[in-house]
């Protein structure tokens, strides 16, 4: 009876937080808010300039649209519920509301890696094969690999947010996190969780190899069609269109592989907390700094957008 009473009494759990030192609080969340207001401005800004400007019609920008879309969609998921829980005492959520942002994370998460590496494939056709470029990179072929992005996203989060809260929860049910994280909502469970770690590692492991993998044989063969450039104003030309992804690219996944698959050690939980908070709300703000400072059409169309209004 009592084991029963643990198991099947969990219908809330409770949020740790970043910290409950109450003079951080306050500052923490003037930070955070800054954040996610500078999130949602660049990324939905951007989501509109795109769909808006002549200028930005290309697969490219297509692409980028989808990006911005899910880095304002991926940071919504965590930093308004992280902003009240600075706010208030009691940090509690319900399991069905932990299950539903743990799936948005994941599937968010997931969709942008596939969608990175359909942008260095629409890299590698615009300078590898320009002249077949605009039939192989269709806007049917786009929306077909956008959309793909998307379901495989979806159904990789499918799977776990259904192994994990499939699971039986022991109390106390405190998340010791800032947000409903994978690991630390398996931490609760009283069953053997064996099955799932092994799950996560191998499903976030095979979805990394892929797209990073996906990345690397773009650039390579990119590297080796600039190379053969002969001038280098074309050589800087063509490799132009392609350092803002990269630079993505190498936050992206670096901070993924930094909070996922870095050694463990004794203060595993505090830098986990401190690697989430760059993931989940530094880089989504910063994807549009990366993709507007350097491009010139993006600038022109902000310009004109402006001068328009």
């Amino acid at each position: 009876m009592a084991e029963e009473n643990q198991t099947k009494q969990v219908t809330e759990l409770t949020l740790v937080g970043l910290t409950d030192n109450p003079r951080l609080q306050a500052p923490l969340f003037v930070l955070f808010l800054l954040i996610y207001f500078i999130t949602l401005a660049g990324n939905l800004g951007m989501v509109v300039l795109i769909r808006s400007s002549s200028q930005l019609q290309s697969p490219m920008y297509f692409f980028l649209s989808h990006l911005s879309l899910l880095d304002a969609c991926y940071s919504s998921v965590v930093a308004p519920r992280t902003l009240m829980n600075l706010l208030i005492e009691k940090k509690t959520i319900s399991l069905a509301s932990c299950a539903t942002q743990l799936f948005f994370f994941i599937a968010f998460g997931t969709t942008e890696c596939f969608l990175l590496a359909a942008m260095a494939y629409d890299r590698y056709t615009a300078i590898c094969n320009p002249l077949l470029y605009p039939s192989v990179m269709s806007h049917r072929v786009c929306i077909l690999l956008v959309a793909g992005s998307y379901v495989l996203g979806l159904l990789h989060s499918l799977v776990h947010t259904d192994f994990t809260f499939s699971l039986p929860f022991c109390q106390p049910a405190e998340v010791d996190h800032f947000y409903c994280a994978i690991m630390p909502v398996l931490a609760l469970s009283c069953s053997d969780t064996r099955v799932n770690r092994h799950l996560i590692f191998g499903l976030a492991g095979l979805v990394e190899m892929v797209t990073i993998l996906a990345v690397l044989v773009s650039y390579a063969f990119i590297l080796s069609a600039v190379s053969k450039i002969s001038s280098a104003k074309g050589r800087h030309k063509a490799f132009s269109t392609c350092t803002s992804h990269l630079a993505g690219v190498t936050i992206f996944h670096g901070s993924i592989l930094a909070l996922n698959f870095r050694p463990r050690s004794s203060d595993t939980l505090s830098t986990d907390k401190t690697f989430s908070v760059f993931y989940s709300l530094v880089v989504p703000m910063l994807n549009p700094l990366i993709y507007s400072l350097r491009n010139k059409e993006v600038k022109n169309a902000l310009r004109d957008f402006a001068m328009c209004k």
